[in-house]
């Protein structure tokens, strides 16, 4: 699998790998009912931890303090990031839910800017976000809303550490051992939760394939890309996300959206794409 994987062009790779991962938060999203948000989650990252370290095998041993020290809080953040993100989705559409958590690597990658462009990128944004604020739009839980912000700040502390740490040691070590942590952080609130003790051969199958879309076949699929594709085409691609979110929750969860909540994604997909696309190239 890993070798076909490999044979892709970069662009449909990035594709896939947007597919892959929406595709999975939809499973995920079908398994809440029996399991829970919790034990999901716990799944979700504690199988994907199990496949990146068995396929990565990062040499624990050799890691020095200084990257234990920006490997923990990066394991920590990306648990969080994933662990409240299935709260959220719990309580409103997955659609809205990645579109609401792109706030958070928008936000990064406009941070400091002082240019009038980058202003109309936030204004874009923000009115995309307003259109599904729940005060606007009936039906959408204040508290998932809330939760799936949440999920966007620690989606932007994950892009700020994963930068250090890219500095310090191979993208590829660095999420094999951060799954680690991340799992650690997650696993005690899927056992308090109960839902494991419903699991099945069946469910255990279904978190399997759950782990494989959302980390294991993206990963490899993003890093097989960023090596053949600038970092900016990569992140424009990446911007629609949320609208590929929307797709999956309409076909697999049959989440139908209202026009103002579509028009709420598309703006936050040109916002993204808008910010990425006309950001700074950074300094040699």
């Amino acid at each position: 699998m890993k070798k076909k994987l490999l044979d892709l062009p970069p662009l449909p790779a990035v594709f896939l790998a947007i597919i892959s991962v929406q595709a999975g938060a939809a499973i995920a999203k079908g398994l809440f009912p029996v399991l829970g948000a919790a034990a999901t989650a716990s799944l979700r990252i504690g199988l994907s931890a199990i496949i990146l370290l068995a396929v990565n095998r990062p040499k624990l041993g050799n890691l020095t303090s200084v990257q234990w020290k920006a490997v923990i809080p990066y394991g920590l953040c990306l648990g969080a990031m994933n662990f409240i993100f299935y709260m959220a989705i719990k309580r409103i559409p997955l659609g809205l839910g990645v579109t609401l958590e792109f706030m958070g690597p928008l936000m990064v990658a406009i941070f400091g800017s002082r240019r009038l462009m980058d202003y109309l990128w936030i204004l874009l944004a923000g009115a995309g976000i307003a259109l599904i604020a729940p005060w606007t739009t009936s039906g959408i839980d204040p508290v998932g809303v809330a939760l799936a912000l949440l999920a966007g700040a620690f989606w932007g502390g994950y892009i700020v550490m994963g930068g250090k740490i890219s500095r310090l040691m191979k993208g590829s070590d660095a999420v094999s051992v951060g799954m680690i942590f991340a799992t650690l952080l997650i696993l005690p609130f899927g056992i308090e939760g109960g839902g494991f003790a419903r699991l099945s051969p069946a469910l255990l199958l279904s978190a399997l394939a759950l782990a494989l879309l959302s980390s294991a076949i993206p990963f490899t699929l993003e890093m097989k890309a960023l090596r053949q594709i600038p970092a900016r085409t990569f992140s424009i691609l990446m911007s629609l996300e949320p609208a590929i979110a929307a797709l999956c929750g309409l076909l697999f969860l049959h989440e139908h959206l209202s026009f103002k909540e579509w028009l709420a994604v598309a703006l936050v997909v040109i916002a993204s794409g808008g910010a990425t696309l006309t950001a700074r190239k950074p300094a040699l």
